[in-house]
């Protein structure tokens, strides 16, 4: 189903009359996948936002607060704080594999996740969801039931899903670390790719 684009930032409007305004801030609260685990931080999806967003005259600021191992519940525990310290205009989650990898309820992933939308819904934030996979061997009824909780949340909460953070890349073992988990620094643009479609029209609208 397609979902209203989210107005990110202050409009002229709503802006205080200050010079020294400072750019809104894209907060990326993710795990390992987002954290650069087993690369160098510039080379990771995240800081190559950063650089597309500057080539092409957007004016954010990226905040990474992702944190390897990271789960859904640890996520919603560090929320409040990012929020209050950073007041984004948008809200990139990318949670849920670890919980997917201990074999946490679906309920449980459901829950947090949609306790951190609201909660960012209320700071006033707008939310983008990254949809995730489990590596094969979890059997085919687990895995299916967890990557749909991320369409049943966004679907639910009405809020943009990026439908497969990893497409195109977890299934090319080329692109994988020697751990069958994590990403290799060549499959960091591909990664970006996949969300720079949802994410783009959020960043026009507020142009």
């Amino acid at each position: 189903m397609l979902l209203p684009a989210m107005t990110l930032g202050r409009t002229a409007t709503d802006a205080p009359a200050s010079p020294s305004l400072s750019p809104p801030v894209i907060l990326i609260l993710g795990d390992s996948l987002s954290a650069s685990y087993g690369l160098d931080r510039e080379s990771g999806w995240v800081s190559l936002l950063e650089e597309r967003l500057r080539e092409r005259g957007l004016d954010y600021r990226v905040v990474n607060a992702s944190i390897s191992g990271d789960t859904t519940a640890g996520g919603l525990t560090r929320l409040g704080a990012l929020l209050d310290d950073h007041a984004p205009a948008l809200v990139l989650i990318e949670l849920g594999a670890n919980d997917g990898l201990r074999g946490l309820g679906f309920e449980v992933i459901r829950n947090n996740l949609a306790q951190m939308i609201q909660r960012s819904r209320d700071a006033g934030s707008g939310i983008l969801l990254a949809g995730l996979r489990l590596p094969p061997n979890y059997g085919a009824a687990y895995t299916d039931g967890f990557q749909a909780v991320f369409r049943e949340v966004a679907e639910t909460e009405s809020i943009p899903l990026v439908p497969d953070l990893l497409a195109g890349v977890a299934e090319n073992w080329d692109l994988m670390q020697a751990d069958g988990l994590h990403p290799t620094a060549e499959a960091q643009p591909r990664i970006l790719d996949n969300v720079w479609p949802v994410l783009e029209p959020l960043l026009e609208s507020s142009r």
